[in-house]
């Protein structure tokens, strides 16, 4: 397998380069991301409506990386609470090494290609959840692992890789192969496959959150209510849907704990 993550590339010279030099062949790399994902829509809507076929029965989603993969996994998973409302346990992310490889680098980890199924273990995947897999090289021995026993368990699984046919792939009922090319510094994958995963991922929740009824309009009316910032969204999103005043629609919206309970505690009075 020809990995096109780990080709040289097409910058050289990069430390007699200027500062505006480098920040601009930066920039024009990663303008090509999302043109690069425009085409895999396709294949992402097809991993959306098997997300949100097994969510709407109590079903999961898990993802699991290792190093920057597994970070952005893990980002996408913990935003989804606050942001929607949705109870903690639903989107769950894994990293190769645990919690403490979120920081810092945990040695050999991601080469264990058992440990990503045993960890899964502690959740007690079953048919109902669905596993996606994400690493840029398509190769990490811990999640093409974790993959692998999940077909074998009958569980749905995805795959989110920035090369072509890899082995995470193979073990994949939908791949999102997501081919971003050289890195400007060789290899590192932080860079455009890192920007083009975490793209995928939001694609990925926000269309499932929004096919779950977890947003009316164009309103995260499940928020919660985390900081005065929110606090101060969900009144103004309920002064203008319900035509009421600050103070009021503050009040309710503290009583009631969400924008959604109050519109429909509204919706159910005036029927």
């Amino acid at each position: 397998m020809i990995s096109v993550t780990e080709s040289e590339s097409f910058y050289h010279d990069l430390e007699k380069m200027s500062v505006r030099q480098i920040l601009e062949s930066i920039n024009a790399e990663d303008q090509k991301v999302p043109g690069i994902i425009k085409g895999c829509i396709p294949v992402i809507e097809k991993l959306v409506e098997a997300v949100v076929k097994r969510m709407k029965t109590g079903g999961r989603l898990f993802y699991i990386g290792a190093g920057t993969s597994g970070r952005l996994g893990i980002v996408d998973a913990s935003e989804i609470p606050p942001t929607f409302g949705l109870d903690q346990g639903y989107v769950i992310g894994l990293i190769a090494g645990g919690d403490r490889a979120i920081r810092k680098a945990v040695e050999m980890a991601e080469d264990n290609e058992g440990l990503g199924w045993t960890e899964l273990q502690t959740f007690n995947p079953s048919p109902k959840d669905i596993i996606v897999g994400i690493a840029a090289s398509g190769t990490t021995p811990y999640v093409v692992g974790a993959l692998s026993k999940a077909r074998e368990n009958g569980i749905f699984t995805g795959a989110i890789t920035c090369n072509r046919e890899t082995p995470l792939a193979s073990y994949a009922d939908v791949a999102i192969e997501v081919i971003t090319g050289p890195e400007f510094v060789t290899g590192s994958t932080r860079m455009k496959a890192g920007t083009a995963q975490k793209l995928v991922l939001n694609m990925i929740t926000t269309a499932t959150m929004i096919r779950l009824g977890r947003v009316k309009g164009n309103k995260m009316v499940n928020m919660q209510l985390t900081n005065h910032k929110l606090i101060r969204r969900g009144t103004k999103m309920i002064s203008e849907e319900l035509g009421l005043d600050h103070e009021t629609s503050k009040k309710l919206l503290l009583l009631h704990g969400s924008v959604r309970k109050v519109l429909d505690i509204f919706r159910e009075g005036n029927q």
